[in-house]
């Protein structure tokens, strides 16, 4: 890693499943001195539903270039989610479209799939919903779409993939490879045997450090931009593994992190893979430094905003003051509500004793539902240590409050919007920044302990 005083600003190329932004951040402070958004949006159309990346492109150049003009920035760095690759040809421009991992596939192509992926014991990536795992969207490309598949000559994870686009150089990294791809083995930090099974190894672009710089800037980029130096592009890391950076460089085992946005991902930071159950949505992450790191996880942000349509504009003081008449009642909200994926698999959602629940009461109730997934999801990977939440949760003091005491453990919230943004900004080598916190002991609430038992007696 370079000193922390190399750069001043450095800008990060932030995609989310949702939406996507710009972010510049200052070295100094750790403080976002600009940043702009936009969603980020799937194009439902042959040959399949696949990803604007047209859009995003001509996005970050546009921020990039009004930022290059102020407030500066001296590097770029990258992270998205996961679950997506990119199909290059042999000129580095798509070879097929970039698939939304939200797709469902026609039932012979799944079953032919989960016939021939390895094993949870070699991938530690259980089998997911859709095209979660990235093994089963290239198995998909490879036989729906063979002819377009041929002319693939190399294969990148998605943020590498935008770093491919700034460099011109193609290369893969481990974060975004050992997050349920099935395309690592953890334990031997090394591809899995289904890239062999697809025969696709080949392709694969070679495997980079996410602190790697892997080049400036290309000339006609930089003039289209505006930069009046050389500009290096750091090669790039998934986004919940970038929400887990600063916390691996400031804290020492055990400890976890909740890193919240659309997916909850939870991280058991000292933990083993022994006790993994690839049937409830737990995994081995791989972190930043290629070590697997036990985790879980849930589409609670997903949940929280189809839920908030529902019950409508609530005043926060009215959820905190309805919260003990909630528990006293039971009134309660089971999984799923977003399916597919989360601690209890196979579940739909039902609410119990919600008739004519006020919006306030609703909202306490949610908060409760969240705080229950969390709990389990931190159960179900051995979790020690205190809680870190980060993400826009951490700003749900309710929540916050429910999660600590119902694991008992001290919860660390880290408020702000760009936890993924100011990991990614790490990989330049500045030096990471210790933001506002707000801690939360645990404390007895009352019946709540009989509520969780009511809860899970209602799953049963």
């Amino acid at each position: 890693m370079t000193s922390s005083q190399s750069y001043a600003r450095v800008a990060v190329l932030d995609i989310g499943k949702t939406n996507a932004k710009v972010v510049v951040l200052d070295s100094a402070t750790g403080a976002e001195v600009a940043v702009v958004k936009t969603p980020n949006v799937v194009i439902k159309s042959d040959p399949y539903p696949h990803y604007d990346v047209d859009a995003l492109w001509a996005f970050a150049l546009d921020a990039l270039k009004r930022f290059a003009v102020s407030p500066g920035f001296d590097a770029i760095s990258i992270t998205t989610h996961g679950a997506s690759a990119a199909l290059l040809a042999a000129d580095g421009a798509l070879a097929m479209p970039v698939l939304d991992y939200e797709h469902e596939y026609p039932r012979e192509i799944i079953d032919a799939y989960t016939a021939l992926r390895p094993s949870f014991d070699e991938t530690y990536s259980p089998r997911q919903s859709m095209g979660l795992n990235i093994g089963a969207q290239l198995h998909y490309q490879q036989t729906v779409f063979p002819e377009a598949f041929a002319g693939v000559a190399t294969i990148v994870t998605y943020a590498q993939y935008w770093a491919a686009r700034l460099t011109g150089v193609s290369v893969n990294e481990v974060t975004s490879l050992g997050c349920h791809t099935d395309l690592w083995n953890p334990r031997a930090s090394s591809y899995s045997s289904l890239v062999d099974t697809l025969g696709i190894r080949p392709l694969m672009a070679p495997i980079r450090s996410a602190f790697d710089a892997l080049g400036p800037v290309l000339p006609k980029i930089a003039e289209e931009i505006g930069l009046s130096k050389s500009v290096p592009v750091y090669c790039g890391i998934h986004d919940s593994n970038a929400s887990l950076l600063p916390h691996l460089v400031s804290r020492q085992a055990p400890f976890a992190v909740v890193s919240t946005g659309t997916w909850v991902v939870n991280f058991g930071v000292g933990g083993d893979l022994d006790h993994l159950d690839p049937k409830r949505d737990t995994l081995a992450n791989v972190d930043a430094y290629g070590r697997a790191v036990p985790s879980s996880r849930f589409m609670g942000g997903r949940e929280f905003e189809i839920l908030s349509a529902e019950i409508g504009p609530v005043v926060v003081e009215d959820a905190v003051a309805a919260m003990p008449g909630v528990i006293e009642n039971g009134m309660m909200l089971l999984p799923n509500v977003a399916p597919g994926s989360g601690p209890f698999p196979g579940k739909e959602r039902r609410w119990i004793n919600a008739e004519a629940a006020s919006a306030g009461e609703g909202y306490a109730a949610v908060c409760l539902y969240l705080a229950l997934m969390t709990e389990a999801c931190l159960g179900l990977i051995g979790a020690g240590g205190p809680v870190v939440i980060e993400g826009p949760f951490s700003l749900n003091e309710t929540y916050l409050d429910v999660v600590a005491a119902l694991t008992g453990r001290d919860v660390i919230a880290v408020p702000g919007s760009t936890g993924t943004s100011a990991g990614a900004a790490l990989l330049t080598g500045i030096a990471p920044m210790t933001g506002k916190k707000k801690h939360f002991p645990p404390r007895e609430i009352f019946r709540l302990p009989e509520y969780r038992r009511r809860w899970y007696a209602a799953l049963a």
